[in-house]
């Protein structure tokens, strides 16, 4: 069998400097085992996020461990309140029949997200949104899913979308499903397409967390 294809540390921080979305400059890249390590600071919360998903898309990859801390510029700070205010009208503009069901903390421009939901997608567009206000430092999405759907129905769906992905090899993949919770085992050939068959899981409706082993292997 094939191994597996090794990252390498360049390969990482040019997909880094690539990124029109971020600056690079101060970010320190560091490479072992498949892991890669990511230090330093940006400029925004966003900018952290990109880098890591950049860091992901790598062949190779199996791992990160982000470390990056944010630094707003002065002229991005904000008091607590005023980034309160503009994050609950973030969400209710994202969320306009379930906003309601969302509370928001602020400490230190560190937004914490809290309240229940019947769908993930709920809380996942909850916590982008949030991230695009400016002046916040970082999130906390403490969410809980509740939904319900029978376990043998989430199972289904997400087999169903696993078979209907171009970049998911569904026979390598098993799904257990024990109420919301998912657990996903098996082998893919990338991290890409790990990552992909994770968020078709959480795209299932009734999904309330997934637990993802899948191997990464040729």
């Amino acid at each position: 069998m094939t191994s597996r294809k090794k990252p390498k540390l360049r390969d990482v921080e040019d997909e880094l400097k690539s990124d029109p979305d971020i600056d690079a400059t101060d970010i320190g890249v560091a490479l072992k085992d498949g892991v890669v390590t990511l230090t330093g600071f940006v400029r925004s919360y966003g900018q952290r996020r990109a880098a890591e998903e950049d860091a992901k898309r790598v062949a190779g990859v199996i791992g990160v461990a982000n470390d990056i801390e944010v630094r707003l510029p002065i002229i991005h700070y904000r008091p607590d309140p005023e980034i309160a205010r503009n994050a609950v009208q973030a969400i209710q503009y994202e969320l306009p029949f379930s906003w309601e069901k969302i509370k928001v903390l602020v400490e230190d421009r560190w937004v914490t997200l809290e309240g229940a939901v019947e769908w993930y997608y709920q809380r996942q567009r909850a916590e982008e949104s949030v991230r695009r206000v400016r002046g916040v430092r970082g999130v906390s999405n403490n969410i809980q899913v509740r939904p319900q759907v029978p376990p043998m129905d989430i199972k289904r769906e997400i087999e169903a979308a696993f078979r209907r992905s171009a970049e998911i090899d569904a026979n390598r993949i098993t799904v257990e499903a024990n109420g919301s919770e998912v657990v996903l085992r098996g082998s893919v050939r990338s991290w890409a397409e790990r990552r992909e068959a994770e968020q078709a899981a959480w795209r299932a409706p009734g999904v309330a967390k997934v637990d993802n082993r899948i191997r990464v292997e040729a």
